[in-house]
Parts: C-alpha cells; structure tokens; sequence
C-alpha cells in the first residue's frame, strides 16, 4: 500500500498547486517548440525533484516541427522528459506529484503510472482525454485547475 501524503500542505495545498503550475507555465517557455509549449514539474515531500519541458531528445536540433508545421514524432513530452530526468538522478518519483500545463497523452499517463505518481495537476485540458482517464482507472488523483495567465502557449 501508497503512505505517501499527497497534499503535504493541508489546507494551503491548492495555492501550492497554483503556484507550482505557474511555475511549470513559466518553465515551459524554455520550450523550443511553436505550436504548443508545455511545462511540468515533478514535486515530492514539498521540493522539486524534476522539471521538463516539451522538445527534442539530447543531440537533436532544437526544432520541433517540420517544414509543413506538424510536430515531428519524436518529440519529447515535458511530463516524459520530467519522469525521464528524475530516473537519470539519486531521486525517486515514487509518491509525487506532477505539475503540468497540459493534461497528459496516454503515452505519458503510461510512464506517470509506472513512475509512481500518485497525484497530476494541470491547467489546460488537451483535446483528446484519454490519458486522463486511465490514470483515473489507476487510481491516481487528477486535478485541473485553469490558470488565468496563459503565457505558456505563446
């Protein structure tokens, strides 16, 4: 069985969860990619574990779309890059939360459940909601909080 604390800020948690997506909004701006920039943060025992953005893996040139616009399919999610950085350090996913600006993909709702993540919060639904669904089916807490501010689309 999970023990982690989900909400560590009792009942400050959802300024917490404000501020944390603010700054996963702010994050994202380091995103290189045109269309969409996203941002997310990977929060444990009140500290940030990890940080992502949206973009190319290592060695790649930072453009993410082709000649014709479309996102080149082997761009990195923020939540992917996130889960994949705190897997490269001495931390551990295991009973976080992710701060995200767009609701996961099913391909990253896949490695948040695998990661450990009991609890996504994010600002902005994406179009197709499955990935949001099957984290639900396993459990763990979704919260969508709309930011005012929505920089990280710029």
């Amino acid at each position: 069985m999970k023990t982690h604390i989900t909400q560590p800020y009792g009942k400050r948690q959802l300024q917490f969860d404000k501020r944390y997506l603010e700054m996963a909004s702010t994050w994202a701006k380091n995103s290189y990619c045109k269309r969409r920039k996203v941002g997310a943060l990977i929060v444990k025992d009140r500290m940030i574990i990890s940080d992502g953005y949206n973009g190319t893996p290592q060695g790649f040139e930072n453009v993410c779309e082709d000649e014709a616009g479309n996102t080149k399919n082997y761009v990195l999610h923020a939540e992917a890059n996130a889960i994949t950085k705190v897997a490269k350090s001495n931390n551990s996913s295991e009973g976080s939360t992710l701060y995200v600006t767009s609701s996961p993909c099913m391909e990253c709702a896949k490695l948040i459940i695998q990661s450990g993540i009991l609890r996504v919060v994010f600002s902005e639904k994406y179009r197709i909601e499955d990935g949001i669904e099957l984290l639900k089916k396993a459990g763990i807490e979704i919260v969508h909080l709309e930011l005012r501010n929505k920089e990280h689309e710029l």
